[in-house]
């Protein structure tokens, strides 16, 4: 099989790796998680200029392109510390739409995500679920023709920036039955829709959803009624392939900024890079992000599978070896810059919480070891 990226692919890998290092410094990019919203609008819509919020969209509101893109974009977000909800709206709220919204659904909100003007996050989580997606709680009952929802989603990122929200409900069965899930397209003023938001360990923004019997219309529901479960997999598994790829972008800017910094920093008068010791640690982290640059291109390869027990198999394995190998490269990019690794004034710690955050994000690395035990290697 061909690996190499075509001329169109690498083109915007070095166009959002170009914007981002002269754009979103270090500096700026601690300016805007300061900030009272913590993103930045401004950079939001330019990101929907250079058309990387159309990333997988249909063509005929604005988008272009797949997993193969979306991997390249996110992976210059992630060597950037980029903060703004990309994973969110990007990969998983708009692929929602993308893949099972209706005409008028995706008519009346992918354009606006398109361009940036809009920001659609997926509600998901349960505070009890522990990454079990079939764990719900919140129900969504039929009343007058519509939908009455209540219910509790934690975690969810991108919460306080959020237009509108993918809820994901039980219409029926038991808590932790995979059938009887229904996905509703909720707009964020609708009566009885509160958002917790805080800041999360990395910077970013998330918050809880309360749904304090929202009154919806028929028309919210995306999809079949009760049978969500395979979309909201589906989903979960492309937004980990996403986040791996920014989790590699992260790795990758800790080992550049490791060796730059063993290359001038001085004991007995030479760098410590000519301690070998030194370089067989940076030959470790090298080695570490190669194998999880390998890793990532089979999950995005595997990401459209028809195959869902594949599909997620090779999505699980990535995010267990990925996860493993960059709490490996953080913890030693923060061990060889020494104390000052940890300092809010330099980038390594930073880095350091976003690769922390990611070994959780939709997942741990137990989590996914369990599940691709649990799924049967096709014979």
């Amino acid at each position: 099989m061909n690996f190499e990226l075509s001329e169109e692919q690498t083109m915007l890998r070095d166009a959002a790796q170009k914007y981002l290092r002269a754009a979103y410094g270090f500096d700026a990019r601690n300016q805007i998680v300061a900030s009272a919203s913590g993103m930045s609008r401004e950079h939001w819509q330019r990101f929907g200029e250079f058309g990387w919020l159309g990333l997988g969209l249909l063509e005929g509101h604005g988008g272009f392109g797949g997993v193969v893109e979306l991997i390249q974009v996110a992976e210059a977000m992630g060597a950037a510390l980029v903060v703004e909800p990309y994973l969110a709206s990007t990969v998983l709220g708009a692929q929602a739409l993308t893949r099972a919204g209706s005409p008028a659904q995706q008519a009346a909100w992918l354009p606006g995500l398109a361009s940036g003007q809009r920001i659609l996050a997926l509600a998901h989580g349960e505070a009890d679920a522990r990454h079990e997606l079939s764990y719900v709680t919140t129900r969504a009952t039929a009343k007058d023709g519509g939908w009455l929802l209540s219910g509790r989603k934690s975690g969810v990122l991108g919460a306080p920036w959020a237009d509108g929200f993918v809820v994901v409900a039980r219409t029926s069965g038991a808590v932790d039955e995979r059938r009887g899930i229904s996905l509703f397209l909720v707009d964020a003023q609708t009566p009885g829709v509160q958002v917790a938001g805080y800041r999360a360990y990395d910077g970013s923004r998330a918050g809880d959803l309360v749904l304090d019997q929202v009154v919806l219309g028929q028309d919210a529901l995306l999809g079949v009624k009760g049978e969500g479960m395979a979309l909201l997999e589906k989903l979960i598994d492309l937004g980990i392939v996403v986040a791996c790829a920014d989790a590699l972008g992260a790795m990758d800017a800790l080992l550049r900024k490791t060796g730059e910094y063993a290359s001038t920093r001085k004991q007995f008068d030479v760098p410590i890079a000519s301690f070998q010791v030194i370089q067989h640690r940076l030959v470790d982290m090298f080695a570490a992000v190669e194998a999880s640059r390998s890793l990532l291109m089979m999950a995005a390869l595997h990401a459209e599978h028809p195959d869902a027990a594949t599909r997620s198999r090779a999505v699980s394995a990535a995010k267990a070896a990925i996860g493993e190998r960059a709490r490996f490269v953080a913890q030693q990019a923060v061990q060889l810059h020494g104390g000052v690794g940890m300092t809010e004034e330099l980038d390594i710690g930073h880095y350091f919480r976003r690769l922390t955050l990611f070994c959780n994000l939709l997942g741990s690395s137990d989590h996914h070891l369990q599940r691709f035990a649990a799924l049967r290697a096709p014979v």
